[in-house]
């Protein structure tokens, strides 16, 4: 390993499973400081197994609510004294079916969990950053800004990009950058608590199914990435081998642009 996080201080969002604790596990591997963030309870069990190879701490916190991403950016502060990397991993569609069969609560629902969190803790990360004059943020973004199925989550992480953007615009010579990868379809475990619990109909399974053809007719390379595909752009850009760059959307999707 490179170590390119030795003593570097980094809050990882949705770090209970898939691509956020396999980043949360690879920068444990390269000595970064870390402060692993989630909803799920089960975030604490990711801590406290990557303890034996770093400093590290979990925090619950639901990250649609700004108030919640001012505490954990003061109470990593507090721990470890500033904040080097931010990457903001919080989102995922709940609901997968035609745009005209979405209700209204359930349109806002799918923006506030795929823009919110990311808006909200850039927000609290920020003035830390630019206190030390330097940082860096990687936002996750989605392929599925271009796809089927999922009009309000490819809106929010749409509005994902454009935060990427403007934030990179406004801070980069002030020592911040802020990129985001835009993963596509991604083979992972099971996920321990998934994001929408309701028993679905014969209809929306055939929904969701057509959300993974998509992905892989779109991909020229005909099948899904891995967790470790996914993590290697993130660590890259969380980095400073990335140094050079800011204001980036890197697809990682087998040649899905998105």
């Amino acid at each position: 390993m490179n170590n390119r996080f030795t003593n570097k201080v980094a809050v990882i969002t949705g770090a209970a499973q898939g691509i956020g604790k396999r980043v949360a596990e690879r920068m444990a591997e390269e000595d970064g400081l870390l402060v692993l963030v989630d909803r799920a309870e089960i975030v604490h069990g990711v801590a406290e197994a990557l303890s034996a190879k770093t400093q590290v701490i979990s925090l619950t916190a639901d990250l649609e609510k700004f108030a919640e991403c001012e505490r954990v950016m003061a109470a990593t502060v507090q721990r470890f004294g500033r904040i080097d990397i931010l990457v903001n991993n919080v989102g995922g569609t709940i609901w997968t079916k035609p745009y005209e069969h979405y209700a209204e609560n359930e349109i806002e629902a799918e923006v506030r969990r795929s823009l919110f969190p990311t808006l909200w803790c850039c927000r609290a990360a920020l003035p830390y950053m630019l206190e030390k004059g330097k940082g860096s943020i990687v936002n996750v973004s989605s392929i599925a800004t271009r796809g089927v199925n999922r009009v309000p989550y490819g809106a929010a992480k749409g509005g994902v990009n454009a935060l990427t953007a403007c934030l990179a615009f406004e801070n980069g010579a002030r020592g911040i950058r802020v990129n985001a990868t835009a993963p596509g379809a991604t083979e992972a475990p099971p996920r321990i608590i998934p994001r929408n619990t309701a028993q679905q109909s014969e209809q929306e399974q055939g929904w969701y199914k057509q959300i993974y053809t998509q992905s892989l007719d779109s991909s020229q390379m005909k099948r899904y990435g891995t967790l470790d595909e996914q993590a290697d752009p993130i660590l890259f850009l969380a980095s400073d081998e990335s140094g050079y760059m800011t204001g980036t959307v890197i697809p990682v999707g087998g040649g899905d642009q998105g």
